[in-house]
């Protein structure tokens, strides 16, 4: 690297990889691009392969060959999850500022030039908000409904829209290094930092190669796991709900006692019965599910095992690929 290289700003662009060989030959030159509006400043494309099957890593190698002052890549064991893939790129970013973005160029990477300059002006977390998207009514209805309910009982202030789509300053990237949760939402963590984040809005396009991994259980989970991180709700609606389904079983009982004790009628009724069974079981059962969430993910941390595996990195140094 030239002595001007080393006094010049870097960015660096976070990518994770699962399955994007046909979005790949149109996304790295349109990253890339990004360094004509931005001459002060050298690119570092961060690319992290998530155990992806087909032939992602070989394009991105290509590409590497063609860049190798731009483009980092780093191949995981197996597959550990988009957030996962995040975590890793952090700790391989180099840049002053760092950014996330898709592979499949449903967000606008042009978009970067915009958060470059409010982080010039001193903000150090800026957010591209999904205004509206390009997406069938019932992805919609998903995704807002998601982060309504974020909103509302995890962390108050979020973004309607939600976002993965960001650019934050070194001391947030560090922040989130040292913190190393697992099962985690990265975005949701970065938000609730508490640094003031600068939102721009923008219309989240509809993907146009490639089939999308991001499954149904994939969501769940992450739903899930954003609830369980980063709110006590679950838990506090558990205790309501405990007090009163036994407050009204209190009642219930007490007027069955005393309809016998003053009218001498004998209580029957096999199917009420039954019906408070398996209400009451059923409502166990969902109570023993939300605190098994909590508790699997509290021995998940205390194991210590790591979010991820790095099985490679591929940089200017090492062409060859070097273990960490």
């Amino acid at each position: 690297m030239s002595t001007e290289e080393k006094r010049m700003k870097c960015l660096s662009i976070v990518v994770p990889v699962y399955y994007n060989e046909p979005n790949l030959p149109e996304t790295i030159p349109h990253l890339l691009s990004i360094t004509e509006k931005l001459p002060d400043y050298r690119l570092e494309l961060v690319f992290v392969d998530d155990g992806s099957g087909d032939q992602s890593l070989q394009l991105l190698m290509e590409f590497q060959s063609i860049y190798p002052g731009n483009i980092k890549i780093a191949k995981l064991t197996r597959n550990f999850g988009s957030m996962a893939a995040i975590q890793a790129g952090f700790t391989l970013a180099t840049g002053d500022c760092v950014g996330v973005i898709a592979a499949d160029l449903q967000d606008p990477p042009e978009l970067f030039i915009e958060m470059v300059h409010h982080w010039e002006c001193g903000n150090k977390a800026v957010f591209a908000v999904r205004q509206d998207r390009e997406e069938s009514f019932y992805q919609k209805m998903f995704s807002n409904t998601y982060y309504a309910l974020i909103k509302k009982y995890a962390i108050p202030g979020y973004p309607s829209g939600g976002f993965d789509f960001l650019l934050a300053d070194r001391q947030v990237i560090d922040e989130v290094n040292q913190i190393r949760e697992k099962n985690t939402n990265i975005m949701t963590l970065i938000y609730w930092l508490g640094f003031k984040p600068i939102l721009i809005p923008y219309l989240r396009r509809n993907r146009t190669k490639g089939k999308s991994r991001w499954t149904l259980k994939k969501k769940l989970k992450l739903f899930v796991d954003t609830f369980v991180a980063f709110s006590y709700f679950p838990i506090q609606l558990l205790s309501v709900i405990g007090f009163i389904v036994a407050l009204g079983s209190f009642l219930y009982g007490s007027f069955i006692f005393l309809y016998w004790l003053f009218f001498g009628i004998s209580v029957s009724g096999w199917v009420p019965l039954m019906i408070v069974l398996t209400f009451t079981a059923g409502l166990q059962m969902t109570m023993l599910g939300i605190l098994g969430e909590y508790l699997w993910r509290t021995l998940d941390e205390s194991r210590s095992r790591p979010n991820y595996v790095i099985d490679e990195v591929f940089n200017v140094s090492n062409q060859t690929g070097g273990g960490k």
